[in-house]
């Protein structure tokens, strides 16, 4: 099994279900909804392909739903219309005119200043601020020439500007995710850690827990990525976005930068978008893109996503096989070493016995680790250590299973509930047993919490083995 997790997008080049259980054989534990795109049943449809596929023993791939956040694009236009160098053109969320650029509602322009630059269409058409009319319409000049399309995105790198953290329709397809078996919701364009309160009271308003991924797309985020990581579930850097509101030579110092805060915090990160970007055209990828996915494991990642690659790709089945070699073949190249924990004045009982159940497996020699967990933080606290032992995850919850499909190295396995520690070994013993893990006199690491089900309170390390 592969440490690091492929994500694959759903879409019209994958939409059915044989089609989608052939991504799943292929090695794909995790569907990326995108919710910027399709109608409410389209979504739904989606959601319900997704429910009908097999992964292990009686579930289900994971679901990660994707917000489309506070993109700000152009809105239906009559008919697409070219602008030429030197054209002056308004951008306006009010009544827009002729040859007006109409964009989505609730963004305010009141802290734009003339010169400042706009990017249309991920940077294919500049624009530059003239004059500011009204908070909600601009004057600008054509810097280049070329053609207005609708739904195209709008950037304005470097300038904060008054969006909502969740538009309406993102609530909308908040509470449709959720009824739907959402295991991840993930946040596009988060500017500040504060995001996260936004987003998790309405889950919580609407009777659900389900963890939040933070997307570092927009300058706000790389600015703020310590506390926005520290204070989200998990992180996504995403790319395409992000090489828009920042000049493209910066996108690989910010993933790696990015990568070392979530593996320092324990927190899973995801990387996103153009992964195998030829390959939804072709059927094998560049050299560059080979190099660029094992530099990504090689620097931490616990997942990698794709998007148009399978979403609306020719060759969505050869792209997750590509994929899995290249993440095979590098895992087996790369020498993992284990964060050192010894160094640091303060730790928590936590972190000491997963750092303590990593190197009892290193210095002895032994290729399992048990996590026995209710939350899934125990499993992702191991994780964290890279260490080259197996890591499987035990826990009573079919949610807890599907949520740690995202996480380095973690195999989830739903076992019965129980109540106690001294439970603990009969359960482990019999479910390797069942996994055809067996070997007389093999031993096995342990660890958990106690009192049993109390999230965050990892305090128990043993080491058994089969007689």
């Amino acid at each position: 099994m592969n440490k690091t997790k492929i994500i694959a997008t759903i879409g019209p080049g994958c939409d059915s279900k044989d089609a989608l259980q052939k991504l799943v054989d292929s090695g794909v534990a995790c569907f990326r909804i995108n919710l910027s795109h399709g109608s409410n049943d389209n979504k739904k449809k989606y959601f319900d392909l997704i429910k009908s596929l097999t992964l292990g023993e009686g579930d289900r791939p994971t679901i990660l739903a994707d917000l489309a956040g506070p993109k700000i694009r152009i809105e239906q236009l009559k008919a697409p219309f070219k602008v030429k160098k030197g054209d002056l053109v308004e951008i306006t969320n009010e009544k827009p005119g002729e040859r007006s650029i109409p964009v989505s509602r609730g963004v305010r322009f009141r802290k734009l200043n003339p010169g400042a630059r706009i990017l249309i269409d991920d940077g294919r058409i500049t624009l530059e601020v003239k004059k500011i009319i009204t908070d909600n319409t601009i004057l600008c000049v054509a810097l280049e020439t070329g053609e207005i399309n609708s739904k195209k995105g709008v950037n304005f790198p470097g300038i904060e500007l008054d969006v909502p953290a969740l538009t309406e329709q993102d609530k909308k397809d908040l509470a449709m995710s959720l009824k739907s078996g959402a295991d991840w919701i993930a946040l596009s364009f988060v500017r500040s850690h504060r995001d996260y309160k936004i987003i998790s009271e309405k889950i919580k308003e609407m009777g659900y827990s389900t963890p939040v991924i933070a997307k570092v797309e927009k300058w706000e985020a790389v600015e703020n990525a310590q506390e926005i990581i520290k204070t989200f579930d998990a992180v996504m850097v995403a790319r395409g976005d992000l090489g828009v509101e920042l000049p493209l030579e910066r996108v690989p110092t910010i993933q790696k930068s990015v990568i070392k805060i979530a593996n320092d915090l324990g927190k899973p990160v995801i990387i996103a978008t153009q992964i195998l970007d030829s390959m939804i055209n072709r059927t094998t990828p560049t050299r560059a893109e080979v190099s660029d996915i094992a530099n990504a494991i090689i620097d931490g990642a616990d997942s990698l996503m794709v998007t148009g690659e399978t979403a609306v790709g020719k060759h969505p089945q050869k792209v997750i096989k590509v994929l899995k070699r290249v993440i095979e073949e590098t895992e087996l190249s790369v020498i993992k070493k284990q964060t050192n924990e010894s160094t640091q004045k303060k730790i928590s009982t936590a972190k000491a016995i997963s750092h303590a159940a990593c190197t009892v497996a290193r210095v002895q020699k032994i290729d399992i680790l048990v996590t026995m967990t209710h939350s899934g933080s125990t499993a992702r606290m191991v994780a964290r250590h890279r260490p080259n032992t197996r890591i499987i995850a035990m826990t009573p919850f079919k949610e807890t299973s599907r949520r740690l499909n995202l996480v380095w190295g973690v195999e989830p396995v739903v076992v019965s509930s129980y109540s106690s520690s001294d439970e603990i070994p009969g359960i482990v013993i019999s479910m390797l047993e069942k996994m055809n893990i067996y070997e007389k006199g093999k031993k096995f690491i342990v660890t958990g919490g106690v009192p049993v089900g109390l999230p965050g309170t990892t305090n128990y390390l043993s080491v058994l083995g089969f007689n």
